[in-house]
């Protein structure tokens, strides 16, 4: 019987099919018994025995591959991959896979809330209530504010496509320059001095240095907004928080962080909304992507020669 371990904190919560699916198939399959990320050491603990795994955001390093003596496909439940070192994997001729469509209109979405959150204040306003403070506090509309979008992937240009409406002036910045209707390629340092909002969607950069640190906060208008729901890391923390804390940037929203979970001093800050990595949690979303994961998983398998297994959808 094949092992099949499932690192994400999530998986089948909202729909079984995936994993009576898998069972069904005849596989053993093992769950994240600690309901929440895993460190390196923890996950080399579960993959000692495992053929395959559903991966979620835990790092899988060469250490890791080096001590998974049995692993044969990683299917990873999400779309980034910047927690896998791919090079390792390819050389101890681990398969890789990936669900990039699924938590598209998920983080699209939240960024759009966040995006309306910090402008109207709600966040704050709803603890203010709760806590017997009546107090109207003034926000701005979206309407004609500047939005540079960071990344124009997949997520990026969905945002691009859902903020369209609101009668905004759009423009991205990304490695390529792409052809879009919708918004303008700017240099990195011009998009930060023009925007009003800025939202990153982007993968981390080659060296692993954030792409937003303390001379890029300095580009921003003091009164922009800044939005991550992107990658953690991206943005230097300790210096967002002092810019923040000298008045610099109207308000900041994050749903990832260099160290999940987060208790930083970020956490002090009324004009911060933070969120515990949620961008792809919309159920429609997860279970698109669990379904995913796992015709992905049958999908490295037959392409592995094992000839039991047919092409199934779920």
């Amino acid at each position: 019987m094949k092992k099949v371990f499932i690192s994400t904190t999530s998986f089948a919560k909202d729909d079984m099919r995936p994993l009576e699916f898998l069972r069904k198939e005849g596989f053993e399959v093992c769950m994240n018994p600690l309901g929440r990320k895993l460190a390196e050491n923890e996950i080399i603990g579960f993959l000692t025995d495992v053929d395959f795994l559903i991966a979620g955001t835990e790092s899988l390093t060469r250490k890791v591959f080096e001590s998974a003596k049995k692993l044969r496909i990683i299917s990873r439940c999400g779309a980034g991959m910047d927690n896998v070192d791919i090079q390792a994997a390819t050389e101890f001729g681990i398969k890789i896979y990936n669900t990039p469509y699924g938590p598209i209109l998920a983080v699209a979405e939240l960024t759009i809330g966040l995006i309306l959150d910090l402008l109207r204040k709600i966040t704050l306003a709803d603890c203010e209530v709760k806590a017997g403070i009546w107090k109207k506090r003034m926000g701005n509309l979206l309407h004609e504010k500047k939005v540079g979008v960071v990344g124009f992937g997949k997520i990026g240009q969905k945002i691009a496509e859902l903020l369209t409406p609101f009668g905004v002036d759009i423009s991205y910045h990304d490695i390529h320059d792409k052809q879009s209707l919708l918004c303008s390629f700017k240099k990195m340092d011009d998009l930060l001095s023009w925007a009003d909002i800025v939202t990153l969607h982007c993968t981390a950069s080659a060296d692993g240095k954030p792409i937003i640190g303390e001379n890029e906060l300095k580009r921003m208008k003091k009164t922009a907004f800044l939005i991550n729901t992107s990658r953690g890391g991206l943005v230097d923390e300790s210096a967002l928080y002092r810019a923040l804390s000298r008045g610099h940037l109207s308000g900041v929203a994050l749903d990832v962080f260099e160290q999940e979970p987060y208790n930083g001093p970020l956490m002090k800050l009324e004009n911060v909304v933070l969120t515990p990595h949620i961008g792809s949690y919309a159920k429609e979303a997860r279970v698109e992507m669990e379904i995913q994961a796992v015709e992905n998983l049958l999908k490295g398998l037959r392409n592995c020669g094992i000839k039991e297994f047919r092409d199934y959808e779920l």
